[in-house]
């Protein structure tokens, strides 16, 4: 398993691919999930180096697939990863524990194993983080410009309904995050209120 090998290839690949209006699901949030990750994986005390390159692996390459669609980008991501990660030296055996892990993010989240709960609070890691307006921001502008969101106020709404039905699934996660995500949600619902009639 070559991940240096692995890494450099993804990387220079979405620099590459990625649309420009992917304000949101840029290289930038890969690499915001790739820390998030590894962050979450040493307070939640996974040593085994094989789990963490896989890890690794997996955040890397979990939204790969935005390079060629927008629904269902995580089984598109999985493709990449299965035609790809055999040239750097991965088993089939680690290239499903790979792919389970981008699947597992897909909205609704159900991990099964504990690197897939790791990746699915990596990737939302925001929620419950300093920046989330900004943040949440770009990934309006983003839908926008795929048709798919009208007005702010819808905007709210459906981040009220996304971050109230959202659940951390990691001890750490639910100890450092959940709590700036619930007065997240506060300060949406009081937007709300103020919108309404």
């Amino acid at each position: 398993m070559n991940l240096i090998q692995a890494e450099a290839f993804i990387l220079d690949l979405l620099r590459q691919q990625l649309p420009e209006t992917l304000y949101y699901h840029g290289l930038h949030h890969t690499e915001d999930v790739v820390r998030a990750a590894e962050w979450l994986a040493r307070s939640e005390k996974i040593e085994d180096q094989e789990s963490l390159m896989l890890l690794r692996t997996a955040a890397l390459y979990h939204d790969c697939g935005f390079m060629y669609t927008y629904e269902n980008h995580e089984e598109a991501g999985c493709e990449v990863v299965e035609q790809c990660l055999p040239t750097f030296g991965y088993s089939t055996g680690q290239i499903e524990l790979i792919c389970g892990m981008i699947r597992a993010t897909k909205v609704p989240q159900n991990p099964q194993t504990h690197l897939e709960q790791i990746l699915c609070d990596a990737d939302l890691d925001y929620l419950g983080r300093l920046g989330f307006e900004s943040i949440s921001h770009t990934l309006y502008q983003e839908l926008q410009a795929r048709h798919l969101i009208g007005t702010e106020a819808e905007w709210l709404q459906k981040q009220i309904t996304f971050l109230s039905s959202h659940q951390y699934w990691t001890a750490t996660a639910l100890a450092y995050r959940q709590p700036a995500k619930a007065v997240q949600l506060e300060h949406l619902q009081k937007q709300a209120t103020l919108l309404e009639p």
